[in-house]
């Protein structure tokens, strides 16, 4: 009697094979087996990217801080802080016009302390922008 009964029929391997298919289908495609599988992290790509670029190693924006505050003065590091570091240039934003001008006179000697502080090829130029 089992024989008799379709639901218990061994279905040749063509119609097995159609019924998996249409129910793939009708449960929008395989299951994945691991949904993390494609994601990673940004940093076990950025060293790679950054190395790509052109761009090594940098300066911990603390430590340039700190070295600015120490070779300008704390009255001076209030109103000049470091914007970038980039190729050797550092960009100061100046909150004043005057403090600005006051900082391009004494350009020589706070770019000679920064080499200093930071050491030799770390700070080649210095420029100033009022923001």
């Amino acid at each position: 009697m089992a024989k008799n009964n379709p639901s218990q029929r061994k279905l040749p391997h063509t119609m097995k094979w159609m019924r998996e298919l249409t129910l793939r289908q009708w449960r929008y495609g395989d299951p994945v087996p691991d949904p993390n599988r494609n994601i990673h992290d940004a940093s076990e790509h950025l060293e790679g990217l950054l190395k790509d670029l052109g761009i090594q190693g940098g300066m911990d924006e603390e430590r340039l801080r700190k070295a600015w505050s120490k070779v300008a003065g704390d009255f001076v590091a209030k109103h000049a802080e470091p914007e970038s570091l980039k190729k050797g240039v550092l960009v100061l934003v100046v909150v004043q016009p005057s403090m600005r001008f006051h900082l391009e006179q004494m350009k020589g000697k706070l770019l000679k302390n920064l080499r200093d502080e930071l050491g030799e090829g770390v700070v080649k130029q210095v420029r100033f922008k009022v923001g």
